[in-house]
């Protein structure tokens, strides 16, 4: 009699172990308070460190999603994509890897939206797309949708971020300074209402330009607001700079913003600064 199980093939150490792969949430540290945040923590919580309030930075599809009435955002201009018009080294592959982590085009996205209800045209720069930088096209794209704004008689609600015009397209890109600024006063001159809120960190051209020209100009907590940094600016006045020096509370202290706009009460704030604007929804 053959006894049982005398073919059976015997399991090696590999087989006979069982393997569990444990799926390991991603996790981020605060820059304040050190404490460890979840993926999925920072995205129920608005991207914000539920323990200290340190607000990360937050793309512009997150911000469209937090801010506008759902499915009311249409986007416009999307086509428009920057080129080396001046064959600048390595910009191509500049603006390759900039999409590729970013996901867009551009860096910034234009639109009309509502707005609890009230209709607006928005603008969120991409911090993703080369810190939200200006080109020309990131200038065109903000001047149509003032001269859009002006001709459907619409205010506008703009999200800045950004490290400054683009060196690679040299003065066509501080060009853009003037430009987005003429658009801004035309909106104002026909009596609309144009509503910025910074957020971390938006420098360089953009803080000279359409940045600062808000009637009503909010900023994310922490945020760094300036033109030049803090070490260039105590290089040339050879002097140290106070603490806390560009924060969005800096400049809340010295005038330079109306009011602090935390994430959790940003739309609520800008639903009745557009009721009061209104006359009707």
């Amino acid at each position: 009699m053959i006894p049982k199980g005398l073919f059976k093939k015997a399991n090696n150490e590999l087989e006979s172990r069982q393997v569990v792969e444990e799926f390991v949430e991603p996790t981020q540290t605060c820059p304040d308070c050190g404490f460890e945040l979840t993926a999925s923590e920072l995205k129920e919580n608005r991207e914000v460190c539920q323990k200290c309030g340190h607000h990360f930075r937050m793309n512009a599809r997150q911000r469209i999603e937090l801010i506008a009435d759902k499915d009311s955002f249409e986007e416009l201009y999307a086509g428009m994509e920057s080129v080396n018009i001046l064959d600048f080294p390595g910009y191509d592959e500049k603006l390759r890897s900039s999409k590729a982590k970013s996901g867009e085009s551009e860096g910034v996205i234009v639109g009309r939206a509502a707005i609890g209800g009230y209709p607006c045209v928005m603008f969120i720069m991409e911090p993703e797309f080369m810190i939200g930088s200006m080109g020309t096209v990131v200038g065109e794209k903000i001047t149509r949708a003032f001269e859009l704004a002006t001709e459907e008689s619409l205010p506008v609600v703009g999200f800045t971020v950004s490290g400054g015009a683009r060196m690679q397209e040299g003065i066509l890109s501080l060009m853009q300074m003037a430009k987005t600024s003429g658009a801004v006063k035309r909106h104002s001159d026909a009596g609309l209402l144009y509503i910025v809120v910074l957020t971390d960190p938006t420098t360089g051209g953009v803080t000279a330009s359409f940045a600062m020209e808000g009637d009503i100009i909010f900023a994310e907590p922490g945020a760094l607001v300036g033109f030049a940094g803090p070490r260039v600016i105590e290089q040339t006045i050879r002097k140290k700079l106070p603490k806390g020096f560009q924060t969005a509370e800096f400049l809340l202290e010295h005038g330079f913003v109306d009011a602090i706009s935390p994430r959790g009460v940003q739309r609520d704030m800008l639903v009745n600064l557009l009721a009061l604007h209104c006359k009707e929804i």
